[in-house]
């Protein structure tokens, strides 16, 4: 048995409608429709890619042909024709696809612009290669069309390799849950089986270490369980008999026997799996910049093209071959090449100082909503803290010092496996103290721990534990409340019944993450914090990096709804995340920030990832955005500029003092044009290694 990773339907591999292999990994899909779901994005950018390359191979021979060919001139058009067609009309038909999809929305965009160009660039050159002199020139211009759909092509290519990821993110969803599970049989006998074959009732048992396969009630055992990838508590959670355990999580100490609750799609894990789909399939696209320019300048270049080609025809009485040479000059001047590259140029270089100051963009749809956002979420645990338990305070209160109360704690601690207990054993470790083998060790579940040392009794837990031995507590209850107000953990030290003193343990805060939330603030951002943590816990983080704004006890469900609260009042929304529980978060935001040392699927989800562990990277992401964007829209003039200024010459503007021959040279003068644009926004583009990482920048 297998699951469908799109609808998470359970199909027999024997009987499957379809299977394939992507990555080394065998998928089965219960339909055509959800295959073809799964594979679009992979078969998308695999077409691409030949497409690309077929262009570019085309494309080659097109540029000799043009400015170095052996043959004779008329013969030389004939193989240009040949070669440029299939890139035209093959390799280009998306672009004619795009020009129906503009047309059925009624607003122009680049596909209108490039198939006109293009078009207009092979139907005149084919009009001069088969009906020499119909047209008052002899130039073609079949390397500008194969030029202009080879460069912008390239451009869509290197877009579509970080779009290929969204499916990406589901199948590393889906490869969490464990493969297997320990199912009781009616005998009383452990078999293990597929964890398809797992129904609701049925009895599991699950060992120290392992993952928990469904979502389940546990009949029998307490141990501590690992739930950070769903609910962002960094600090285990203590779970005993009719406790819930959610699918995928870790049992960290004790042997669990469950009753399965929910299976297939109604567990946590499938749950989270469907909120990451809706998010990104729900995520409305923004139309690009240069669609955005698009839309004005096509209509602008037609009525251009329409005026100057009927004003000649009937005020310059100079036929209607050299009025159609007018319309065709002015379509394929206003198509500029460079236009390709002026996106990808800038995300290349922005992209490559991003990853040297530890910032990764993956597209211009981020970078554009990067450069908007006034409105920042970071999850908690593992993003603003460090996301493991550590030593905050070492309080003696008897005769002991600090180092001898870590000692006794440290080696009581050594036969335990609880994440507290580890790091107060690391805490020791970095002091240098050593610890001894700890005699007649007993886990009290719930309460703490308690063994002998040197023939002394020493308990480490809570106060059910040291109250039920006979402990005073009076003198430390003050400490204790202080010490929890905080947000941390206080265990108590008890020596033969005497209270000795307290250890405190918290997920403490990154050194990075003040200094970003005050940096944000300066920057006018609204900074909001969400956790799975309790309201104590969080309030206390919160209170300490300086957040005004943040919401405690949240499932990654309510993460979104917390998101999409704010996009409702207009903002634009960065989450920063870096946990399985905040990939749904990271989908629905307009930016999801990914920290690089989270998960995997975090770092699929998000559209920015912070390579390395420094928040202050959030701000450099920012701003890098905003500066890169900057340099799209410089470059994006640039792309125009120098066709919009032969627009006039194209529309016969010197033809009154040159005569109708300055066309013989319009095709070198698009040539030109064509380099000098792109050499400008290649250029333009390459200033970005200028930007300075972090919190400045430099012009």
């Amino acid at each position: 048995m297998a699951s469908d990773p799109i609808c998470g339907m359970y199909v027999d591999e024997a009987t499957a409608a379809l299977k394939a292999e992507v990555r080394g990994v065998t998928y089965y899909f219960c339909s055509e429709s959800c295959m073809h779901e799964f594979l679009a994005p992979e078969k998308e950018l695999r077409k691409l890619r030949i497409e690309v390359l077929a262009s570019a191979l085309l494309s080659i021979p097109i540029l000799l042909f043009t400015y170095v060919s052996p043959l004779p001139s008329q013969s030389s058009y004939y193989v240009l024709f040949a070669l440029d067609t299939p890139i035209q009309f093959i390799v280009g038909w998306r672009f004619y696809r795009g020009v129906y999809d503009s047309i059925k929305s009624r607003m122009g965009n680049m596909d209108v612009l490039i198939a006109l160009g293009t078009s207009a660039a092979w139907a005149y050159s084919t009009v001069v290669t088969f009906a020499p002199g119909f047209f008052p020139s002899s130039g073609v211009y079949f390397d500008t069309s194969a030029i202009i759909i080879t460069l912008i092509l390239t451009g869509r290519y290197l877009e579509h390799v970080t779009k290929s990821r969204a499916s990406a993110a589901v199948r590393k969803l889906v490869d969490l849950q464990p493969t297997v599970a320990h199912r009781i049989d009616e005998s009383g006998a452990e078999v293990d089986v597929p964890i398809e074959q797992v129904k609701v009732g049925d009895a599991l048992v699950v060992r120290p270490g392992e993952k928990i396969p469904v979502d389940a009630i546990i009949v029998e055992g307490r141990s501590a369980i690992d739930e950070s990838m769903i609910t962002g508590e960094s600090i285990p959670a203590e779970k005993s008999v009719g406790d819930e355990v959610i699918g995928a999580t870790s049992n960290k100490s004790g042997l669990l026997k469950l009753r399965a609750d929910k299976v297939g799609q109604d567990t946590a894990l499938s749950q989270i799996v469907k909120l990451v789909e809706e998010a990104q399939v729900g995520k409305a696209p923004i139309q690009r910049l240069a669609d955005r320019i698009a839309s004005y300048f096509v209509p602008v270049v037609i009525a251009t093209a329409t005026v100057a080609s009927l004003s000649w025809y009937f005020f310059g009485h100079i036929g209607f071959g050299f009025s159609m040479l007018v319309f065709v000059s002015v379509v394929v001047i206003s198509c500029p090449c460079a236009l390709g590259i002026a996106t990808p140029a800038a995300l290349l270089v922005g992209t490559s100082k991003g990853a040297q100051s530890g910032v990764l963009i993956k597209g211009g749809e981020y970078l554009e909503l990067a450069s908007k956002v006034d409105s920042v979420i970071f999850d908690k645990t593992g993003t603003l803290t460090v996301g493991k338990p550590s030593v905050t305070d070492v309080v003696p209160t008897g005769t002991l010092s600090s180092d001898k109360l870590l000692r006794l704690a440290g080696s009581v601690e050594k036969g335990s496996e609880h994440p507290l207990g580890q790091a107060i054993i690391n805490e020791a470790k970095s002091r240098s103290i050593g610890l001894v083998e700890p005699q007649d060790f007993e886990a009290v579940a719930g309460k703490g721990v308690k063994a002998r040392l040197d023939g002394r009794t020493v308990l480490l837990g809570n106060r059910r534990l040291v109250t039920e031995s006979g402990g005073d507590l009076s003198m430390v209850e003050p400490e204790l409340i202080k010490l929890e107000g905080e947000g941390k953990t206080a265990m108590i030290v008890s020596l033969d019944g005497k209270v000795e003193g307290i250890i405190a343990v918290a997920d403490t805060v990154k050194p990075s993450a003040k200094a970003t939330v005050e940096a944000l603030k300066g920057m006018g951002v609204q900074v909001v914090m969400l956790t799975g943590d309790n309201s104590r816990t969080a309030a206390a983080i919160a209170r300490e990096i300086g957040i005004d704004k943040f919401v405690a006890e949240v499932l990654p469900q309510q993460k979104e709804e917390t998101i999409e609260s704010l996009q409702k009042e207009g903002r634009v929304v960065a989450m920063v995340g870096d946990g399985i529980n905040d990939a749904p978060a990271l989908a629905k935001a307009d930016v999801g920030i990914a920290i690089g040392s989270g998960t995997d699927i975090a770092k699929e989800t998000g559209g920015i990832v912070l390579i390395k562990d420094d928040l202050r990277n959030v701000v450099t992401a920012l701003k890098l955005s905003r500066k890169t964007l900057s340099k799209i829209k410089q470059n994006l003039f640039w792309a125009f500029a120098y066709n919009v200024v032969l627009i006039p010459v194209a529309a016969g503007a010197l033809v009154p003092a040159f005569g109708a021959h300055v066309y013989t040279v319009l095709p070198f003068l698009a040539a030109g044009a064509m380099a000098v644009s792109s050499v400008t926004v290649l250029s333009n583009s390459l200033l970005l290694f200028r930007f300075e990482a972090d919190f400045g920048e430099k012009a």
